[in-house]
């Protein structure tokens, strides 16, 4: 899954990015408003994070705009405003949770994995599957048949990635940069061990493989 963080405390950025690639998702930052903004235009996010003071457009004119445009993404304000009026201002711009600053990570991630839980019932995605393959993507559990399979935060994010594109193959470049958000490096062997791990994991012991490789190519998640 993936977040957008607008805020231009880059000590900030630093302390929830890493606290969030952690847990499994991937990040995307912009440093002021209009980036953001075109950053919530032009890609499709899980969840942003947006701070209101912002150099250039302020944070509730991003949420205000990108919501006249039609665009859902759950979005958390943060905001050193504590007032009862500016967290009402908040939720009339558009935002979906308010976040007073200073904060602590762990109630941040909660906020976060709640309000893309609720974003995914609304949407009736709830669970994805591949022949008995099957992911919760609310209790973030794992199951093949009867069996439950255990996954780090990575294997789970890839596998993810993997269902919601079954049968189609997916390049090592498409992977790296969706699952761990930085430009491919043809040196690193990241993405094959990490699909060695989940294969072992999903398919191991089971007569029918679902996750296959498709030598220079990539990787293809399918049920023949």
């Amino acid at each position: 899954m993936k977040i957008l963080i607008i805020e231009d405390d880059s000590n900030i950025i630093s302390f929830i990015s890493k606290g969030l690639h952690e847990a499994g998702y991937v990040v995307d930052t912009a440093a002021d408003g209009d980036d953001g903004y075109m950053k919530l235009l032009t890609n499709q996010y899980d969840a942003a994070i947006v701070d209101i003071m912002l150099p250039g457009m302020d944070g509730l004119t991003v949420i205000e705009n990108i919501r006249s445009k039609k665009i859902n993404t759950p979005i958390i304000i943060l905001s050193a405003k504590r007032e009862v009026d500016d967290r009402v201002t908040g939720f009339k711009k558009g935002g979906d949770d308010y976040l007073i600053k200073p904060f602590s990570f762990a109630e941040l991630l909660v906020r976060v994995q709640s309000l893309i839980r609720r974003s995914s019932e609304s949407h009736n995605i709830v669970s994805l599957e591949c022949d008995n393959l099957s992911m919760n993507l609310i209790s973030h559990t794992v199951s093949r048949g009867t069996r439950s399979i255990d996954l780090q935060p990575k294997e789970f994010a890839l596998l993810e990635y993997l269902m919601r594109n079954q049968e189609r193959v997916l390049s090592k470049t498409l992977i790296m940069e969706n699952i761990w958000d930085y430009n491919f490096d043809p040196q690193t062997n990241i993405v094959d061990v990490v699909v060695s791990r989940l294969r072992s994991k999903i398919d191991k012991d089971f007569n029918k493989k679902l996750l296959h490789t498709v030598r220079g190519v990539g990787y293809v998640l399918k049920k023949n």
